[in-house]
This record gives C-alpha cells, sequence and structure tokens, in this order.
C-alpha cells in the first residue's frame, strides 16, 4: 500500500509503548499482517500500522481496553481489526498466516491505574487482578487457598522469600475478616516484614505480582502463547515479545533457545536431547533493555526486555514444558 494511500494517524495515545523504537528496528520492514496480542493502549499496533503494516490485527482479553480505543481506531479504517480473546489462541484468532506478532507481557499501565481493576496498592481498590472478566479474583485465592498454597504460590511466582510467614498472615487475617481490598492486603502484608527502607520497593510488591500471576495463568498463557505464534507465523514471519519480570523472560529466553537449536543436551545424567529442526532465528543476541532516553521518559520501562526471533519453514509442534524454566509449581500440576 502507498504512502499517500494510508490513512492520517490521530492524536498519540495516552500510554507510551515500552521499547517500540528497538522493536520496530528489530522487525523492520514492517509489512503485511500482523497480530499484536495484548492490544492494551494500542501503542504497538499503532506503531506497526504507522511503520508500514497493512493491517493489524489487535487482540485483548480485557474487553474495556476496546472501548477506550473507539475515539481513535476508526481512523485506521479496515487496516485495524480489534478481537477480545486470549493470545494463547492468537493462531485461531488470526484467520491467516501471520508477517509477524507482538506480545507485551504482563499488567498494562492502564490497568496500574485504574484502582477498581485492583492490580496496584498505590491506591485502594477491590482485590480484582483479573485482566479479563471471567474466573475467581484475588480476593477469591486470598480468602480460599491453604497457606501452604498461598506460600507456594507468593514463592514460584513472586520470587519471595518471606512467602511462609506472608502466608501464615493473610490466614490470621481473613480469620478475623475477610480480606477484600487492595489496601487491607498490602496492610497485612506490610505488618508482617521490616519496615522498607529509602529507595527498596513497597513489601507488598512481590506478593502482588505472584498472585496476579496465579489469577490470570499468565505463564500457562505465555507457552501457549508462544507457540500459537509458531503455528501462525508465516516463514520468515517475526515474533517480538517484551517481558517485565525474570520468570517470564526466562520462559521466554528458553523457548527460543530450544526453538532456535540452541536449547542444550539437558542434564549429562538424562538421556541426551534430539534436536529438532530450527523453529526461529533470534534476531536480537541477547534482551534489549530501554536506553537512557526511554527510561527518562517512562521509569516503569526499567525491567523491560525485549527478545525478537524470525520463523523459519520447520514444521510446528508443542514443546516440552520442562525445557522452559517454569516455575515448580507448574509442574506438579
Amino acid at each position: 500500500m502507498a504512502a499517500a494511500d494510508r490513512t492520517t494517524p490521530p492524536a498519540e495515545p495516552p500510554h507510551i509503548p515500552v521499547l517500540l523504537r528497538p522493536l520496530l528496528e528489530a522487525v523492520s520492514p514492517v509489512e503485511g499482517l500482523w497480530l499484536d496480542g495484548t492490544f492494551g493502549a494500542g501503542g504497538y499496533a499503532r506503531g506497526l500500522l504507522d511503520a508500514g503494516a497493512a493491517r493489524v490485527i489487535g487482540v485483548d482479553r480485557d474487553p474495556s481496553v476496546f472501548e477506550m480505543a473507539a475515539d481513535w481506531a476508526a481512523a485506521y479504517g479496515d487496516r485495524l481489526t480489534l478481537v477480545e480473546g486470549r493470545f494463547s489462541r492468537l493462531d485461531d484468532l488470526a484467520g491467516a498466516p501471520l508477517d509477524g506478532v507482538v506480545l507485551d507481557l504482563g499488567v498494562s499501565s492502564m490497568q496500574l491505574d485504574r484502582p477498581e481493576r485492583g492490580f496496584s496498592f498505590q491506591k485502594d481498590g477491590p482485590l480484582d487482578m483479573r485482566m479479563g472478566q471471567e474466573g475467581p479474583t484475588a480476593a477469591d485465592l486470598v480468602n480460599t487457598a491453604s497457606d501452604q498454597d498461598l506460600a507456594d504460590i507468593l514463592f514460584h511466582f513472586g520470587e519471595e522469600r518471606a512467602a511462609r510467614r506472608i502466608a501464615r498472615s493473610i490466614v490470621a487475617a481473613r480469620a478475623v475478616a475477610p480480606i477484600v481490598t487492595t489496601a487491607q492486603l498490602a496492610e497485612v502484608i506490610a505488618r508482617c516484614l521490616p519496615r522498607q527502607k529509602p529507595g527498596q520497593s513497597h513489601p507488598a510488591t512481590r506478593s502482588f505480582q505472584a498472585l496476579r500471576i496465579a489469577v490470570n495463568d499468565e505463564l500457562g498463557e505465555l507457552v501457549a502463547g508462544l507457540e500459537a505464534a509458531e503455528r501462525a507465523l508465516k516463514p520468515g514471519g517475526k515474533l517480538a515479545v517484551v517481558t517485565f519480570h525474570s520468570l517470564e523472560d526466562r520462559v521466554v529466553k528458553r523457548f527460543l533457545q530450544v526453538r532456535s537449536g540452541r536449547g542444550g543436551g539437558g542434564s549429562r545424567h538424562a538421556p541426551e536431547q534430539v534436536q529438532d529442526a530450527p523453529r526461529f532465528t533470534p534476531l536480537t543476541r541477547r534482551a534489549v533493555p530501554p536506553d537512557a532516553v526511554e527510561l527518562a521518559a517512562n521509569p516503569r520501562a526499567r525491567s523491560a526486555k525485549l527478545r525478537v526471533a524470525v520463523r523459519t519453514g520447520a514444521p510446528a509442534g508443542p514443546v516440552a514444558r520442562d525445557r522452559l524454566g517454569l516455575p515448580a509449581i507448574m509442574e506438579q500440576k
């Protein structure tokens, strides 16, 4: 499509898409059909369209994001299609082979900034944390799970060293009254941990991350989404993934290592792993972090990492979960 045929883009979105510039540089030239599996505020979809993509399918499990996009999405006409759904099913939702897939993992700035969504302890709100609007909430989990199950969630998904102490405190507190707000939970956690020192994150940070991951099955969705992207991408199609914490980055890193034939042979005490034909070729040698300019403009980008790979012509297939560095709690299921 010639540049003269493109619709004039509307004003900039309210939230800054993290690592957009290095992402667009890594996947250049941007052309054909792309899928943004975590549409959110639409920053990546808009960036792809403005960079040359013929069409972008924006997918999100949170229906509210499409309502917020209504004032600008129509300006792109039929070049932008919005679909409610999970990116773990992106190959079915796409309906056609893709030239590229973008995944921006974790909770969006829009969700963090809305107290009624219950993702953040910065402002009090209902203890929800669901990215969609279905299934049990974080309050359901906090008020019904055993102390052992809570400790496992906090330790494995939040890498919280005080997981058992926090779990016992939650169980004791809910015996007095149900924990139904973010402020209640943050206070329960803060009371049982040492007072934070200047410059340290809030004591509840890791616990909130862990509960959010558990409520939304984020790591299970991630693995399924990476496999779906492998199935959906054409040979030469590009996969770009932005992560925000070590657990999800480790999964993406291991997936791309395994699928590019660099996954290693496993334990020296175990039979040697048979290496399949590479399904991906990395385009970034290592994870790309934000530069100083981006960090100055958007401090929330500090933990972000970008990994990009290109699809080969090898047949798609399932990946062995035990090679992806998933938390032990997931392997027990």
